[in-house]
């Protein structure tokens, strides 16, 4: 892994990561202090020692990564990142009996080998979230963006956190917790570009926007590597999908229509009368 000093300009020490080797640049003056890119085997991180998080995640899926990741079970190794400054970088006794989740940006279940895994599990990788969000919306998301690099055949996904100042919180009085989290995808077989927008908070919600209506919001230019027309043009974006084998949860109003009270118990009993009337009747035979 390679540790560059700032990074807030598209230069980057790993541009494998990111559409046309060319980093998302930090417009956002108040985030571009003690910014560090980190690269990692699979994915690209630039993280703040102020807000002691990523400020992105970036990843390039492609098919056969993700095929050899589907075999790869989950081995959790959350880390402080020991490349960081001390007093820049998260520890695990931030989020401990915190309430909130350690997040995943790039999350460990795109990743083809333990080293990559256990890389995505340092917590430059990781935001504050809230776990409802993690494990549902979000994780809807992240499925979305595997079945889309697996059905095209590759994807370049950009995630990160934004910290709305007014609300902005912290975890110990020094992990920064997210307002929102959004999620990019560029795919270069349709040559088009979008975003998701989600709050950080207990909600299955999300919103959609093109990638420069994110980059306004955000103050950062996600993919500088993409014309200007088509971070313009808009994506139309996939709905979040449930994981390969496990069944989406319900939605309200999915619940099968419930029997009267009274009903089920009065089936039973009528079956269990009728029983004993053949058995009866065979016996008497």
């Amino acid at each position: 892994m390679l540790l560059a000093s700032t990074a807030v300009l598209a230069g980057t020490a790993c541009p494998e990561h990111f559409v046309a080797g060319k980093a998302p640049v930090v417009t956002n003056s108040k985030m571009q202090a003690s910014t560090r890119e980190l690269c990692f085997e699979a994915f690209a991180v630039l993280h703040s020692g102020v807000s002691r998080t990523p400020l992105y995640a970036a990843e390039h899926l492609t098919r056969n990564n993700l095929k050899q990741a589907r075999l790869l079970p989950r081995k959790d190794t959350f880390h402080s990142e020991k490349l960081l400054l001390e007093s820049e970088r998260a520890e695990l006794d931030d989020y401990a009996r915190s309430g909130y989740d350690r997040g995943h940006m790039a999350p460990n279940a795109d990743f083809a080998n333990e080293k990559a895994q256990g890389e995505s599990f340092s917590l430059a990788n990781m935001v504050p979230q809230v776990h409802a969000n993690n494990a549902g919306v979000w994780a809807g998301l992240e499925n979305a963006a595997r079945k889309l690099a697996t059905s095209e055949g590759e994807l370049y996904v950009v995630s990160g956190p934004f910290f709305e100042s007014s609300k902005a919180k912290k975890l110990n009085n020094r992990v920064m917790i997210p307002t929102y989290i959004w999620k990019v995808f560029y795919s270069p077989k349709q040559r088009r570009a979008g975003a998701y927008w989600v709050a950080n908070e207990d909600t299955q919600e999300y919103k959609t926007f093109t990638v420069s209506e994110l980059e306004k919001k955000i103050g950062m230019s996600v993919l500088p590597g993409v014309p200007q027309s088509v971070r313009d043009a808009g994506m139309t974006m996939p709905e979040p999908a449930a994981p390969p084998g496990r069944k989406p949860k319900a939605e309200p109003g999915d619940e099968p229509p419930k029997q009267p009270a009274g009903k089920s118990e009065d089936a039973a009993v009528n079956g269990f009368i009728r029983f004993l009337w053949q058995l009866i009747s065979q016996l008497l035979k």
